[in-house]
C-alpha cells in the first residue's frame, strides 16, 4: 500500500495493530469492542494521562497527541498512569470515542492524510476490565496472551509496533526505485543532451539503492523469523532481542529514508513539483521516521546497554 500512499499504510497498519492489541485484553473488553462493527482505533501510548481509583475502575483524565486514524475511529487505545498515588503503574486505557475530545492539530508537511490529531479525555470513568498493565503488554504476558492459544498473542508489543510502523518507509523507498528506473529512460540532461540511463553514476545508484533495500527485507525476515521461533515455542523474548527488534526497524526507515534522499539527489528540480511522487515519499518517510520508536540514537544505545548487560531506564520501550 505503501507504494501508493504511505499515510494509508501507516493509517490502514496501525488499525491491524491495534486490533491484535485489543485482543490482549481480557475477554469482556474484547465481546464488547468487537461487537457490532469493525474495530478501528487510534492508540497514542504515552502515558500522558492519569486514572485515578474509582471503584472497579479509574476515573481518566489527560491529553494525548500523535492519535493516527482518530478521525474514523469507533473506540480509542491511551497510555496512561494508573492507580492510588502510591502504587501507579502504567497501563493501557480502552475506551469509545464518544469519551474523547478531537483536537485539530496535524498541520505537517507529511504524512498529512493520517489524521494523527491530538485527543483530550476528561473525568471518564474505565471499568478494571478494560485495563491491562503496559508490563504485561511489553512481555507478551497479557490476558489475551492466556486467552487465545496462538503464537501471534504471545509476540512482545514493542517489536510488532516497530516492525510494522517500519514497513511504510520500506515500501516508500521501493516504489521510488521503481519510478527512479522509469525516469532514466525519460530524462534529458540539460545543458548536456544525453538521457540519464547512460550515465554510468546513475546506473550505480540504481544499483546501490536496490542492493540496500535487499539487504534490509533480508534484516526483517530474519528478525521476524527469530521472535516467531521464540513464540511458537513459548519461550520468553529476551530483552536483548526485544531491543535489537526495535534497533532493526529504526535501521530499516533510516535507510530507506537515507535511499529516498540519494535517489532524490539524482532526480532534478522537476522532482519536487507537487504533482511528483517522489517529493511526496521523501516528505511523508521524512515526518514517518520522526516517531519516537525510530529515534536510531536511543535504539542503538537500548541494544548496545542491554548487550553487554548495562541498565536501562525502568520505562524504556523495548
Amino acid at each position: 500500500m505503501a507504494h501508493g500512499c504511505a499515510s494509508s499504510a501507516w493509517t490502514i497498519g496501525f488499525y491491524i495493530l491495534h486490533n491484535w492489541m485489543l485482543a490482549l485484553f481480557g475477554e469482556q473488553a474484547q465481546a464488547e469492542a468487537f461487537a457490532d462493527r469493525p474495530f478501528l482505533a487510534p492508540a497514542p501510548l504515552a502515558p500522558t494521562g492519569r486514572g485515578r481509583p474509582d471503584g472497579d475502575g479509574v476515573r481518566l483524565s489527560g491529553r494525548w497527541s500523535w492519535a493516527t486514524g482518530v478521525m474514523h475511529g469507533n473506540w480509542i487505545m491511551v497510555g496512561a498512569l494508573c492507580g492510588p498515588d502510591d502504587g501507579i503503574y502504567p497501563a493501557l486505557a480502552l475506551l469509545p470515542i464518544a469519551d474523547v475530545t478531537v483536537e485539530d492539530v496535524w498541520h505537517t508537511d507529511g504524512m498529512r492524510a493520517t489524521g494523527s490529531n491530538d485527543v483530550v479525555i476528561t473525568d471518564s470513568f474505565v471499568p478494571d476490565h478494560r485495563l491491562v498493565r503496559v508490563t504485561d503488554i511489553y512481555a507478551g504476558t497479557a490476558p489475551g496472551a492466556r486467552l487465545h492459544d496462538a503464537p501471534t498473542y504471545r509476540w512482545p508489543m514493542v517489536p510488532a509496533l516497530a516492525l510494522l510502523a517500519a514497513m511504510p518507509a520500506l515500501g516508500s523507498a521501493e516504489r521510488v526505485i521503481e519510478i527512479y528506473a522509469e525516469r532514466l529512460g525519460e530524462r534529458v540532461l540539460a545543458y548536456e543532451g544525453v538521457k540519464q540511463k547512460d550515465k554510468p553514476l546513475a546506473q550505480a545508484r540504481l544499483g546501490e539503492a536496490e542492493v540496500r533495500l535487499r539487504a534490509l527485507r533480508g534484516l526483517l525476515d530474519d528478525t521476524v523469523g527469530g521472535i516467531e521461533a521464540l513464540v511458537r515455542d513459548r519461550d520468553a523474548v529476551p530483552l536483548t532481542v526485544r531491543a535489537q527488534a526495535r534497533l532493526v526497524a529504526a535501521h530499516i526507515v533510516h535507510e530507506s529514508r537515507a535511499v529516498i534522499g540519494m535517489l532524490m539527489e539524482a532526480s532534478g528540480a522537476s522532482a519536487h513539483f507537487v504533482a511528483n511522487p517522489l517529493q511526496r515519499a521523501r516528505r511523508d518517510v521524512d515526518v514517518l521516521a520522526g516517531h519516537v520508536i525510530f529515534d536510531y540514537d536511543t535504539s542503538r544505545e537500548l541494544a548496545g546497554a542491554l548487550a553487554i548487560g548495562a541498565r536501562i531506564p525502568p520505562f524504556a520501550m523495548v
